[in-house]
């Protein structure tokens, strides 16, 4: 079995596994994979009791990785999420406290139910893959996956997510309710114990940076690259978007596209994967006009329409 092969069947093992939990819900399951791939984070925005905190948790445990959650509320400081220096009077000498940021897989849950100074402790872990705490810099365990859980404005006593840190989050994600049938199942699964009792690791911390660096390996095309930048470009020159996708944007739809690729076992990235990826890697990171909310419009609504009239790479007619 060649290396491309053996990665893909680690991940789809690690899909098969989730889906053990998740009911009906394969797509997003399928995106929170890529995101961990391809070294990004991941933003689930749903209502309360959707599953969230799950998705998260059957992430960890499946892969085998060490797991924290840290619990956003208005009073949490940024130590709380760091770790902190403690005075030893044995020894004389401070000792460091680790966080929970120092796990493999971080839930922060309802984060934007903290202010804007605890959100951003986030910050540097995120982009550095390392913390600073009282002028000490710490390197952070590999794999690093930030699950982060996003309660919908319309809730009260949130705090919102600033657009730089928006912009840190690979993919963004919602559940949205189960059908009927699926809510049934979900009850029948749930009637003796919650599945997630019973999940257990099918691959390894080891096993997920192999997906990783063997991610980076697949051929993107020079006409795939230049349509993922058209695309990103066309969201900074929409009439009603006030600031489009970041280069940051461009970026991750290429590392997630490739991620993509490497599930389904192909070497080599597809338009097909940018378009199916492009929603929830680009829409977070649009600001619309206030006329386009007033209108009802969304990010993923603009990508919608910018992937519907953008050429596609090969296509003709």
């Amino acid at each position: 079995m060649n290396k491309l092969a053996e990665a893909s069947q680690i991940a789809h093992h690690l899909l098969d596994n989730i889906k053990k939990v998740i009911v009906g819900k394969e797509r997003v399951i399928e995106l929170s994979l890529v995101a961990m791939i391809a070294e990004g984070h991941l933003l689930i925005e749903d209502v309360p009791g959707l599953g969230k905190t799950t998705l998260a948790k059957a992430i960890a445990l499946s892969s085998g990785c060490s797991f924290k959650r840290i619990q956003f509320v208005p009073d949490l400081l940024p130590s709380d999420i760091t770790g902190v220096n403690i005075y030893n009077q044995k020894t004389g000498e401070f000792e460091f406290r680790p966080g929970p940021i120092m796990a493999e897989v971080v839930l922060a849950d309802e984060i934007n139910r903290a202010p804007s100074k605890t959100q951003a402790a986030l910050l540097e872990s995120m982009e550095e893959h390392q913390t600073t705490v009282d002028g000490i810099t710490y390197e952070l365990s590999r794999p690093f996956f930030i699950v982060a859980t996003l309660n919908p404005v319309e809730y009260h006593g949130i705090f919102p997510l600033p657009e730089a840190q928006l912009d840190r989050f690979t993919i963004r994600v919602t559940l949205g309710y189960a059908s009927f049938e699926q809510e049934l199942a979900i009850i029948e699964r749930q009637e003796n114990e919650n599945p997630i009792a019973d999940v257990r690791a099918v691959t390894t911390p080891e096993e997920v940076i192999f997906l990783q660096k063997e991610t980076k390996g697949i051929y993107v095309d020079p006409l795939v690259r230049q349509y993922i930048v058209h695309l990103t470009q066309a969201t900074r020159q929409h009439q009603d978007v006030l600031l489009g996708a970041s280069h940051r944007g461009s970026l991750a739809l290429f590392r997630t596209a490739q991620a993509l690729a490497l599930i389904q076992g192909r070497e080599f990235v597809v338009p097909d994967d940018v378009k199916v990826l492009s929603g929830g890697v680009l829409a977070h990171r649009l600001i619309l006009t206030p006329e386009a909310r007033a209108r009802g419009l969304d990010g993923q609504k603009v990508i919608t329409a910018i992937v519907d009239n953008l050429s596609v790479p090969g296509a003709h007619g």
